[in-house]
Order: structure tokens, then sequence, then C-alpha cells
């Protein structure tokens, strides 16, 4: 990933020379000579990349170069950080970088002429292996065939399969005619042949949702306990059995279902030691149809498992059709699907997949992104040969795919990539989490004219579209919430890694460490090079941080990104939080669902390089300290589900780059020193706002212009949930306050009207494509609502829920949203003659097909 390293320090590197720095233009000669050196190197590093692996000298070159550029990155961290605070150079903190007598400057300016010249070298090392020239080099091509430029959204429909219907038919057949006991099905193949997705097809099935009361899907690690498999089984149930012992559990799991016909998916299952299983199965309730499938590479496993030869699917590749159909579906998802005359290379390079959905999935996801040239399709099926010279069977040809899938990547995405090494098998991943860490550490792309929290969705979008990630759990509108990786890709990732020293198993000497219960703080202790710290816990677990490993979290000084949500601390965790300040170089804090956080402690306002700071779910977190307004780089802030929070500090109309403003409290009229709803006029970089209204004096009479004039706003979800009076003033309020008209989703809840506002109309908000309308007292919509002949709405998804008396027409509602593509409709039993006969039901929405 020397290429992605290199990228991420040129782009810092322009934007800090292009700052007025008094002690970076002290050294402003050698980052020049540096950032002229390395604009060279990259017209012909990727192809140095793509041989590393193979040749040895090479691979020792590119590591020393990478080195050098970590330490380059670190003392152009130091420069903007002193420059912006004189006061550190009296604090004894440059003496903790640099402990000896000589000069901070004098120092720094000797390391970065060594560092100039050894980059020389290696450059001159590199080219003369490679056998180029470095005269006369064309500038960087990195992105000229690249089309991802303003694709912030998949481009195909993640949740198609191509040639699964007979295999979905048979399974189904066999669940339907279940009787007595449990009936065992075993689904049998290589990686990356479609197991699991065929799983996945029966378990999401509509027929399989109405003839089973209770499914259960459980991804069965290689790593797992019985008990992690017994808590999983009940988190489908709803119930989260923090502190059951095993005999507890499987009581609890038996109760639940016991009565009942449940479907049971045990997904990718390893090992030979099945006790685990025997208890388990013994414990569950027989008869009534109910139903087990187990999903596993090895066919020993299944038979183990107790099920027949009769009832093992083997899924088959793909037949050269269903394969082609599947690459064009994505290569070509941007052109509608066909492209004539790249026809025949892209059947060639097709062919080299030989029939494995993965395969076929991830070289589509990295066509899509090239322009339809013949020599560019070329040279990826040039590559493909090349890897294929030794071996070409189909286990090969799917590492070959994904290993060449990772080659083309941007360089950004290289690293963006390499972040899910960090995350345990079947580990569930928050799209969030991930775009606030590449943000935090510099891995998306810098662009004027764009928001950051924009390009870090687009980086997203990147790998989602190229099959490298897959899609987990949705919003009602189609967006991505979670994702994770398929366990073969999850193996490349991991090597990468290792390689690379971006994540190493053993934690030694790598730049990256997740957080969890057994985390040996003598890793955190012995690596100072760490950049990021995060919590990878799966869903539904906590980490139980040790007093010791809780007390080396702070080791590193240059560490960006540091993550300790959902953690429990032995040791208090206000000692640990006056620790952090040490962190001058920290931009993402998360301190999300952490127990029991109370306060933050002044300390924290030493942390001026902070762009995202998350403090969600934190319900005993009771206010949040006045210096979060001096925070002049942060862009995001979410406060969301702090249930004590009373309201922000006053002044937040003060960080002009926020782009995220998540849990907004407006302060009352006898809440002096709370933030005001009119502060907000002021974020004029606000996409995302949550707005949480209670009362009717949190909107002055001169605050209702406060939304309409935030031009970037894209996404608003407004909560005006009133428990001190009839909501009659409240509703006045926020009728006034219209949101801005390019508002493109709207999230409306517990509104205590029984019409809806009067703003909420095509007129008003002609751009809108999603709306949700949730847990409120709307009966009718206001007559504006309904727009008129020639105004309707644009909208494409809709979610109707828990709104006992609403009783408009479906039809009507269908007339004024002509566009609308998908539904989601619950708990409305006024609603009046609703259909869905136009729409297909698949993952649990209504989707137009």
């Amino acid at each position: 990933m020397v290429d992605a390293v290199v990228q991420v320090f040129l782009e810092k590197l322009l934007k800090a020379l292009s700052e007025e720095s008094h002690i970076l233009s002290e050294f402003r000669d050698q980052f020049e000579k540096l950032q002229s050196q390395l604009v060279l190197m990259q017209s012909f590093l990727k192809d140095a990349v793509r041989l590393k692996s193979k040749k040895e000298t090479l691979r020792t070159i590119m590591v020393d170069l990478r080195e050098l550029i970590f330490e380059a990155e670190d003392i152009l961290a130091d420069c903007q950080l002193l420059s912006r605070d004189k006061d550190l150079f009296s604090t004894g903190w440059l003496m903790c970088i640099y402990p000896t007598k000589l000069p901070w400057q004098y120092q720094t300016g000797k390391r970065l002429k060594e560092i100039h010249e050894k980059i020389i070298t290696n450059k001159q090392d590199i080219a003369t292996y490679l056998g180029v020239s470095i005269l006369n080099q064309p500038e960087p091509v990195y992105g000229c065939n690249d089309l991802s430029q303003n694709w912030s959204s998949p481009v195909y429909d993640h949740t198609q399969v191509v040639g699964l219907e007979d295999d979905k038919r048979k399974i189904k057949d066999w669940l339907f005619g279940a009787d007595d006991g449990i009936l065992k099905i075993g689904v049998v193949g290589m990686g990356g042949l479609g197991k699991t997705t065929v799983a996945q097809e029966v378990f999401n099935d509509r027929e399989i949702e109405g003839r089973f009361e209770r499914r259960m899907w459980v991804s069965v690690s290689q790593t797992f306990t019985e008990e992690q498999i017994m808590r999983s089984m009940l988190r489908n149930l709803g119930d989260a059995s923090v502190g059951d012992d095993r005999t507890e559990l499987l009581r609890k799991i038996n109760q639940y279902l016991q009565g009942k016909r449940y479907l049971i998916v045990l997904d990718d299952v390893w090992g030979h030691d099945f006790a685990w299983w025997y208890r388990i199965s013994e414990g569950l309730p027989k008869g009534n149809g109910s139903s087990v499938i187990i999903t596993s590479r090895n066919e020993e496993v299944v038979q183990k498992m107790g099920v027949y030869e009769e009832r093992i699917h083997r899924p088959k590749f793909l037949s050269k059709a269903n394969s082609w159909l599947l690459f064009r579906k994505i290569a070509f998802a941007a052109r509608g699907g066909e492209c004539p005359e790249l026809e025949d290379i892209g059947k060639e390079i097709v062919d080299k997949c030989k029939g494995l959905p993965l395969a076929i999935k991830v070289v589509g996801g990295m066509m899509l992104y090239k322009l339809p040239r013949y020599h560019e399709w070329k040279r990826i099926l040039d590559h493909f040969r090349d890897e294929l010279k030794e071996n070409d069977d189909s286990e090969r040809g799917l590492m070959a795919s994904l290993q060449l899938s990772y080659d083309e990547l941007p360089p950004n995405l290289k690293s963006c990539f390499l972040c899910f090494s960090l995350f345990p098998e079947d580990c569930v991943i928050s799209k969030e989490q991930l775009v606030y860490w590449w943000i935090g550490e510099g891995f998306v792309p810098l662009r004027s004219n764009r928001s950051t929290t924009e390009a870090g969705e687009d980086c997203f979008s990147g790998l989602t579209n190229r099959c490298l990630i897959e899609v987990v759990d949705k919003t009602y509108n189609g967006t991505i919430s979670t994702c994770a990786i398929h366990d073969m890709v999850r193996d490349l990732v991991l090597k990468i890694s290792d390689d690379d020293a971006f994540f190493r198993k053993d934690g030694i000497g790598c730049r990256h460490l997740g957080i969890k219960s057994d985390l040996d703080p003598k890793l955190l202790i012995a690596n100072r090079k760490l950049r990021a710290l995060l919590s990878t816990t799966k869903t539904g677990e906590v980490n139980k941080i040790a007093s010791r490993t809780a007390k080396a979290l702070c080791q590193s000084r240059y560490l960006r990104v540091l993550d300790i949500s959902k953690s429990i601390f032995e040791t208090s965790l206000s000692g640990i939080l006056n620790h952090i300040c040490s962190l001058q170089h920290l931009t993402y804090l998360s301190l999300s669902n952490t127990h029991p956080l109370v306060q933050l402690p002044s300390s924290l306002e030493k942390l001026s390089n902070l762009q995202i700071m998350d403090v969600s779910y934190c319900q005993n977190l009771k206010t949040l300290p006045s210096y979060i307004v001096t925070f002049k780089k942060l862009k995001v802030l979410d406060v969301s589900h702090c249930g004590s929070l009373e309201c922000l500090p006053k002044g937040l109309g003060r960080l002009s780059n926020l782009e995220v403003l998540l849990g907004f409290r407006p302060a009352r009229s006898d809440q002096s020193e709370g933030c005001r709803i009119g502060e907000l006029i002021n974020l004029t970089k606000l996409r995302s706002l949550e707005l949480q209204i209670t009362r009717a004096d949190e909107i002055g009479d001169n605050e209702v212009n406060a939304l309409v004039n935030l031009q970037e706003l894209q996404y608003l979800s407004m909560s005006c949930f009133d428990s001190n009076s009839d909501g009659s003033d409240l509703i006045t309020k926020v009728d006034k306050l219209f949101p801005p008209q390019q508002l493109h989703e709207l999230c409306l809840q517990y509104y205590p009207g029984k019409m809806s506002p009067k703003w909420l109309n095509p007129i008003s908000l002609p751009m809108l494509r999603s709306l949700s309308i949730s847990s409120g007292d709307i009966a009718e919509f206001h007559p504006s609502f309904w727009g008129d002949d020639n105004i309707v709405w644009k909208i494409e998804a809709l979610m109707l829920e828990s709104l006992s008396d609403l009783g408009v027409e479906w039809s009507s509602l269908q007339q004024v949203m002509p566009s609308l593509r998908i539904v989601t409709v619950s708990w409305c039993p006024e609603l009046e003659s609703f259909s869905v006969e136009d729409f297909g039901y698949k993952g649990g929405v209504w989707k137009k097909e």
C-alpha cells in the first residue's frame, strides 16, 4: 500500500503548504523537495506495488520507503500543531519527541534532509528495478480511468442474484415437507460458490417468513464458543441475555421456541468437535416442521451434525450464460447492463472466473470503474493470465480475481479497504464507524468543492460497488447502514495488512489495532507507531477493559483515531479521559456507549485537532462542556440517544465547519447557557441534522427561519415529542419551522398534530426523495400535501410506521407520488385500501420491480 501512503501524505502536504504557517515555513524548502520527488515517483509506483509480492528485493525497498513517508508525515503533523499552539514549546512536549539538547528546528531540518536523500535513492532503485527512466516522467495517472467521481450511492441493486432459482426452490420444497423432529439441511461447497447467498435467499423469502414463526440467522466463525452461538440465537429472538450461563441460555431458547415452528441457519460452520451442537439440538423443541440449514465448505461437517445425504445441497458453478449475465449486470450497470463493443473481451475475462459467483462479482465491480476501452480491458485480461500461468483451478482463479481487484483500487481506497482487517470474522460493521475512521486518518481525498463526509461516503460506495464488501442492513430508503466482508476476501485483507504492517494479529509493529477485552497492554506500550485504536466488538457484545490496558491506550503520541465505544472500564473512566488530552494529533474520538460517562473533563479542551466527536448512547451524560465550541475543525458531533443531556452549550453556531449534527436539543428560554435553535443558521456546511424538540419555548418567534437557509442540508430528522402539554403551542411553532427547499430526506417522528405540517408539500420540498413518518398523531395530511395538477412529489422511498390514526387513501398517495419505488408500511390500521400489487417483496420491504 505504498502508493496509498504516498497519496495520503501528498494530499496532507499540499494542504499544509497552502496554509500561512510560521513554523512550517522554516522547512518549506525541504517539504517541497519531498513533494517533487514523490509526485515523480507516482507515475511508476503502481507497477512497483503490483510486483513487490513476487520480488523480495523490491519489497524491501518499498517497506523502507513506506516508513520514511510515515516519518515525514509525523514531522509535518508536528509542525502544523506547533504553528497553532505555541505554548507547546514551553510545556516540554517537544522534548518528549526529541529528547536531546539540540534545538528542535535543527533536528527537524536535519532529519527531513536525510529522509529526502533516502527517498531519492529509493526512487532510483525502484526505477532501475522496473527498467524505467526517472527523467521526464509524466504526471501521475491515478484516477484517469476511474469513473468514481459522482457515485455516492450504489450503482446497481446489491440484492440481485443470478442462477439460484432452482437451488432456492429445492431447499424451500424440503422445508415445506418437514414434519416430525427437526429437519436438517446442508449446503456444501467451496468458498465463493454462493452457499450463504442461497441460504439468505431462502431465509428472506416471503413464503418462508410466513411459514416460520421464529427465524434465527447465526454466523459461526472459526473461533466461536457455545455461549456465543446461543447468545446470537437469543438476539435473533429479541433477548440480549448478557449475564446468563450456558444452561440458562439454552432454557431461554427452548422457552421462546416452545410450540413454535422455527428455522435456524448456521452459516459457515467449521471444525470437527460438534459436542456444542449436540447439546443445543437436544435442548430445542421438536416437531411442527422446525428446520435447521447448515452451510459449510466441508461435507463431513454437515454429516456429523446430522444431515442425511438426501438433504445435502451442493451449489453448482454458474453456467457460461449466467456468469456473463451476472458480470454484465455489474460491470455495465452505468450503461444499462449492455456494452456490445466489449462483449468478446468481457467474456474472456469472465471465463477466468470459472463460474464462481464471488469472483465474477468482484471482477465485474472492478470493471465497472474502467472506461469502456478495449486496451484497458485487455490490460486487465493480461494481468489475469499472468496470475494464472502456474495453475488455473477455481480457487486460484478466485484469489487471483480478489488480488487483481485490490491492485486496481485507487490508492486511497486501498487504505480504506485494509481497515476491514481489524474486525473479527463474521463481524457486522457500521458504515458510520468506517467513514469516520477514514476521515480521521486522512484516507478520504481532500477536495475543495466537496464536503468531507460526502467524500467519505463516496469511498464506501467505491468499495460496495466493487463488491469487495457486502451489504448487511439498509435503511427504509435503501441507504446502506452496516456491512461485512466475505471470509475469502477477509483472508486476502489479512494477508496484505500483515505484509504492509497495517494490522497484524500479533499486534507487533503495525499502525492499527482493534480494542477488545483480551487486548494485551504490552502491545500498546511497545508500539509507538499506532495511528488508530478502535473498538471492533461484534453486535450485542461489549469490551471489558482492564486497568492496565486502559492506562496504555494513550501511549502512542501520533494516534489519530481513538474509538473506545461499547466499553466498560475497570478503572475510573474520568482518569482515562484525562490522559487522552496528551494525544495532540487526535482527529476522531468516539466514546459512544461507554459506561458510565457522566461528563467530559476540562483537559479535553486541548484536543484542538478533533474533526469527529461521538458521545452517542451515553445515557448518563448530563452536559457537554463549553469548550466544545472552540473545536473549529469539528465536522461531526453526535450526541444522539443521550437521555440525560438537556441541551448543547451556547456558541455552537461558531463551529462553521460542522457537517453532521445528531441529537441536537435546543435550549429552552430559561437555559441561558444553552444553544438556541437560532444558532443553527450559522452552520452553513451542515449536511445532516437530527433535531429533537420537546417544548414550544425551544423555538423563539425570531428563530423559525433557522433551517430554511441551510443550503447544504440533505438529511433532516425532526422529533417533536412533547410530554408536558397537548402540544398545540409546539405544533404552531413547528409549522413555521420550514426546512430548506433542497432537502433530500426527511424523517418526522412523534409529530403531535392531527394534520401534517403545512410545509410538508411538494412545492416547499421539491427535491425530497425519501420520506419517513412514524409514531405520531397525524390522521390526515395538510391540503398542500397533495400538490396540484402540475406539481407532484418526487419521492422514491416512503415509510409510514405506527400511525394508528392515519386514514388517508393509499391510491391517493400513489397518485401524488408517481416515482415511488420502495414502500415500508407497518402498524397503520386506518390506511385505507392499502395495496402493493405493483411492488415486489424483498428483504422485508416492498420494491417496484
